[in-house]
């Protein structure tokens, strides 16, 4: 009869159940705690639980966590995979706390930790022809749970479209642009929704990006560009002020990254703070 395995490690063949040895439950004796052990780069499909109740199909990339006594040799790595299968369906600001709670529990650990990396899909319709189209953001929720109050971070990679300020003034046609990236990342008790983040982070560039426009709206999103130039200093400053302005945001970060297109490297800002 082909054995079969049981919650405790040991193995069930036949009528017989011949215990397994359990080397990770030894005593280590070198006295060095592990301040994070777990997996990194687990693949997993997933659903989204949105605020307005809609599930969402999607893959994470998982890392899952936790603290290690320095008197124990090792971890249960199974249970960080079993924990995600287990959540796969519902997963939303609150479960993962709920994960990462579960997690610690099941551990004895003094900190666990659980990081989801995604991407996020937002329609949006051409701004004169209204053709719809997908732009991707990719998303990343960090929780970390222990003795002290949980903390959650959500960050988002926006991508955005910048005219160059100098440029503009001293060109007698046109002005270099380019496309960029604006990260945020925010640490709160109750995360925004992804949608607001993003619309705060569009709203801090020149333009933002779409994924179908046709020659009516080309030429709208390419005067609005240049009618709003902004250095990379102007979207992080910019950024910062709609952030300031979210209920319940306990520390923030923006990071402006532009891909210059006359220059051989790239532009980069950054203010945060409550760090």
């Amino acid at each position: 009869m082909t054995g079969q395995d049981r919650a405790d490690g040991s193995v069930v063949s036949g009528h017989f159940m011949n215990p397994l040895e359990d080397t990770q439950s030894q005593q280590d004796t070198r006295q060095v705690p592990i301040q994070r052990v777990g997996i990194r780069g687990l693949r997993y499909p997933v659903t989204l639980l949105c605020p307005g109740g809609a599930a969402v199909p999607t893959v994470v990339s998982a890392t899952l966590l936790a603290s290690l006594d320095a008197s124990e040799r090792g971890t249960h790595m199974s249970r960080f995979a079993t924990l995600m299968h287990e959540y796969r369906d519902h997963i939303d600001p609150r479960h993962l706390l709920e994960m990462a709670a579960k997690l610690r529990a099941s551990l004895k650990a003094e900190t666990a930790q659980i990081i989801l990396t995604f991407p996020w899909f937002v329609e949006k319709v051409a701004p004169i022809t209204g053709q719809p189209g997908m732009v991707d953001y990719e998303v990343t929720w960090d929780v970390t749970v222990s003795d002290a109050v949980p903390r959650f971070l959500t960050s988002v990679v926006v991508p955005i479209a910048t005219v160059c300020p100098c440029s503009k003034a001293i060109s007698e046609r046109g002005a270099h642009n380019q496309r960029g990236e604006l990260t945020l990342t925010l640490a709160s008790a109750a995360p925004p929704w992804l949608d607001d983040v993003i619309r705060i982070a569009e709203a801090s560039a020149s333009c933002e990006l779409y994924s179908v426009l046709k020659r009516p709206d080309e030429k709208f999103v390419t005067e609005r560009a240049y009618d709003s130039p902004s250095f990379v200093e102007d979207v992080v400053r910019q950024a910062a002020l709609g952030l300031r302005a979210l209920p319940g945001i306990q520390a923030f970060r923006a990071q402006a990254e532009n891909f210059e297109s006359i220059h051989s490297h790239n532009a980069f800002a950054m203010v945060e703070e409550g760090w």
